[in-house]
């Protein structure tokens, strides 16, 4: 079956917690802030789930650069009407202390709706993501890389890790968000479908017993997107660097279109199962880029840094098509100044060491990563 190439046109979202500044606890968005965002920025923004979060979407975009442009807009607009309410956004996927028994759902019918689905589950998701949308049109070819994508995604979610807090604790684990998300329904690596029509054949069965409206209640780590001709990879963490997140984005999308140009090889990416690419899941989780990863091929843990040359390496060819050379470039400085789970770690127990006691120590996280989320937008 011959494809037309795609137009790996990208597009990205980001979810944001907003703090009070001066408690640097959260705070619920007051329906002027809403409604002056909505205001400024046109359909890129929306509520989520809970009222102190708020999320925004870049336009479809034809490179990386022009989504560094329109996210960074969307970043300084959110802080400055943001900041008229004497608070900040903040681009991590935990909040390093507050408390999620004291959280408001955000009043509409779609939020009500999960909330009575997922019960207890519902009420822990103080958790935010970054999805990253790569445009691939056919049908028939979204499903085919769909089944290739997932080895790579345990090191896009090492890159992102940004939640090494929970309730106030130091978890252990780099992305904890991970943790709180897979206790949703339909969550984690996809499974395998032998065409588009399989895939929609297997949504439509649950779709059909009224459990759930579209395949926007499925929320695996990568998906066909229900609204958008897109492969939507949804494993990553919030960056509070809007850099680390366009680099990010940008080897997203080159891994697509090295996948789709070994398919127009009549080449393909081997396929591991699942068992082995949650094991790599599981280590990114935990580790982010420190502990490094699984090399299959080699059947040794790789150090990530390593596997990382090897990737930037195999898609040189398609960031150069894409015109994100650079960007993907810029990913190497991920590993060796630590993510932002690192740097929040470093943060805390450097105001430990300084004398401030945990609460003091954990409201100076959140201050890095208010300054991190404005950092560089011009």
């Amino acid at each position: 079956m011959n494809f037309r190439e795609p137009s790996f046109t990208v597009g990205i979202e980001e979810e944001y917690l907003l703090v009070d500044v001066e408690s640097r606890d959260l705070a619920g968005a007051p329906d002027a802030l809403m409604s002056a965002c909505a205001n400024e920025l046109q359909g890129q923004v929306s509520p989520e789930f809970l009222q102190c979060q708020i999320e925004v979407g870049t336009r479809v975009c034809d490179t990386v650069a022009a989504a560094r442009s329109d996210l960074a807009n969307l970043r300084s607009t959110i802080a400055r009407l943001a900041g008229e309410h004497g608070m900040a956004p903040m681009a991590a996927s935990a909040h390093p202390f507050a408390d999620w028994h004291v959280q408001s759902f955000t009043d509409k019918e779609r939020y009500h709706s999960l909330a009575r689905d997922l019960a207890g589950v519902a009420r822990r998701m103080l958790i935010c993501g970054m999805h990253v949308h790569v445009g691939i049109e056919d049908d028939e070819l979204r499903i085919d890389l769909l089944s290739q994508v997932p080895y790579f995604l345990p090191h896009l979610l090492a890159l992102s890790t940004s939640s090494p807090f929970w309730q106030g604790h130091e978890t252990g684990l780099k992305s904890y968000r991970l943790t709180v998300f897979d206790n949703l329904p339909r969550t984690g690596l996809p499974p395998e479908f032998a065409s588009f029509a399989e895939f929609q054949r297997t949504v439509q069965i649950i779709i059909n017993t009224g459990l759930i409206e579209d395949s926007t209640k499925i929320w695996w780590d990568v998906r066909p997107s229900d609204k958008f001709p897109t492969l939507e990879v949804r494993i990553c963490d919030v960056s509070p660097r809007l850099d680390d997140a366009i680099s990010i984005a940008a080897i997203t999308q080159s891994l697509l279109r090295m996948l789709y140009r070994l398919r127009r090889d009549n080449k393909r990416w081997r396929k591991y199962d699942n068992f082995l690419v949650r094991e790599n899941r599981w280590r990114a989780q935990r580790y982010g880029t420190s502990e490094g990863l699984i090399d299959f091929g080699l059947g040794e843990v790789v150090a990530y840094e390593d596997l990382l040359e090897e990737i930037i390496e195999l898609l040189e060819p398609d960031a150069e098509a894409l015109s994100c050379l650079d960007e993907l470039y810029a990913t190497r400085a991920i590993p060796k100044s630590g993510t932002s789970a690192d740097r929040q770690l470093a943060v805390y127990r450097q105001a430990i060491e300084a004398g401030a006691d945990e609460t003091e120590a954990l409201k100076a996280v959140v201050d890095s990563l208010v300054a991190e989320t404005v950092a560089g937008l011009d």
